[in-house]
């Protein structure tokens, strides 16, 4: 091949380079806050549905420059608690606001197609100072997918559908 034909071909390839399976291999690229899609579950039988029973889903996750990130998803449709206290509302109003919502932050790394949230505070005490692996199944400019691992007898994994937002625009 010439060598002023080769040269169109290897800045083709260039952004392929320190790539795995076309995913991006930089924090930068999760860098931004992401809008929850879709979040399914997958049985070990492949049947598909909506992780934890919940139907639409809303949630937000952040990751930050300097290696930070938050996440809180809930149930769609959630009953406003009674009163406005949180801690004055009847005991069964706080436990069902509880069990309809997940929300953890600490730092992150990320590993290839893994990204790795360490846990700092979370809604479940025990999730403490424990890691939570997410399997990134597809970047794009303003579309994300993570994978969970592992999900115990029943679940295979759960996959939830992220979409970047702009800054400037609402959730």
């Amino acid at each position: 091949m010439k060598p002023f034909l080769l040269l169109p071909v290897l800045l083709l390839l260039v952004p392929a380079i320190g790539t795995e399976n076309g995913l991006a291999q930089s924090k930068a690229d999760l860098v931004g806050t992401w809008k929850l899609i879709s979040a399914t579950e997958t049985t070990k039988k492949g049947e598909v549905r909506a992780a934890y029973g919940w139907q639409n889903q809303q949630g937000l996750l952040t990751y930050t420059a300097d290696g930070r990130m938050m996440a809180i998803t809930t149930k769609g449709g959630r009953k406003p608690l009674s009163v406005s206290d949180n801690v004055g509302a009847p005991a069964e109003e706080r436990a069902e606001a509880f069990a309809t919502m997940t929300a953890y932050a600490g730092s992150y790394t990320l590993n290839g197609n893994k990204v790795i949230h360490h846990l700092e505070v979370c809604a479940l005490q025990n999730q403490v100072n424990t890691e939570l692996v997410r399997l990134i199944t597809k970047l794009e400019r303003n579309s994300l997918a993570l994978r969970t691992v592992n999900m115990g007898p029943e679940i295979a994994y759960r996959e939830l559908v992220w979409e970047r937002i702009s800054s400037g625009s609402a959730p």
